[in-house]
């Protein structure tokens, strides 16, 4: 609150308006945007509407710091790009300026997909075989904010769960330098920020599997995450699957291999995965 309202005072500032000109043109109390702009009024979406539409700006433009001139001009470049270019402008940009952090990366595994795809069972098992540690991403952010996983989302949302998730990635890459094998919650490669966070510390594998298998197996584990709201509806929680992966799938695919446990054992997943993954030295 206290940095909005420093934003709404410099926006003021720079388009010199008095607070009683922009309380007219929005509609607002000066008593209420001296509150804003102290850091002690409660703003809400219409409020801060109102206020961005008398500043001639968006709420977006409110809620972040004005881009450098440089910024802004590569960001109006990169809008008129589709995601696929995007990628491809992710990856020249990194090879480019060494964003990326690609020394060790392909000693450090990271496994992504849904729950039940096997990305426990068989990390631990690739992790055993290449000698090196066996990491859970979710147990890393328990740790990091010293909380539990629901605590954590109670407390702080899921912002600071974000927050967290990033802190513990930068610290598993940093203390792993040798090598490690981690798997990783199913919604990350939902976060962009993230998710280029993971891929440029570590060499991302999609365990994949049917929508019928990867419910079996979740049932069978006992945790109905993240299908609890279906209140164990066996038909609206496979739909709610569905739409998952479907919503899913083209980000998953940006892994650097994709491993199909579809209709194989546990040891044909492995062999696959084995072979899917950089041979250590």
């Amino acid at each position: 609150m206290v940095e909005l309202g420093a934003r709404v005072r410099a926006w003021r500032a720079r388009r010199g308006m008095t607070r009683k000109a922009l309380a007219a043109d929005s509609g607002l109390s000066e008593r209420f945007l001296a509150d804003v702009e102290s850091g002690k009024g409660n703003v809400s979406i219409h409020s801060l509407e109102a206020v961005g539409a008398a500043l001639n700006l968006s709420v977006l433009d409110l809620l972040h710091d004005a881009p450098r001139p440089a910024l802004a001009r590569v960001q109006g470049l990169l809008a008129r790009l589709d995601d696929s270019q995007l990628d491809q402008a992710h990856a020249l940009l990194a090879g480019s300026f060494g964003l990326g952090d690609a020394q060790g990366r392909e000693s450090r595994i990271a496994l992504i997909g849904l729950r039940g795809a096997g990305k426990s069972t068989l990390g631990a098992r690739l992790a055993a075989e290449r000698g090196v540690p066996f990491v859970e991403l979710d147990r890393e952010i328990e740790r990091e904010a010293g909380t539990s996983m629901n605590e954590i989302l109670l407390l702080h949302g899921q912002a600071g769960y974000r927050r967290y998730e990033r802190r513990a990635l930068f610290r598993i890459a940093e203390e792993c330098a040798g090598g490690v094998v981690m798997t990783t919650g199913g919604s990350i490669v939902s976060e962009r920020e993230t998710f280029d966070l993971l891929q440029s510390h570590f060499y991302c594998v999609w365990l994949k599997a049917s929508p019928e298998e990867h419910m079996s197996r979740v049932v069978a584990q006992g945790d109905m995450r993240p299908f609890a709201s279906t209140h164990g509806a066996t038909g609206e929680a496979m739909d709610d699957l569905r739409r998952i992966l479907t919503s899913r799938e083209a980000l998953y695919a940006r892994a650097d291999a994709v491993v199909d446990t579809a209709a194989r054992t546990v040891d044909q997943s492995f062999k696959d995965l084995a072979r899917a993954v950089p041979a250590t030295a």
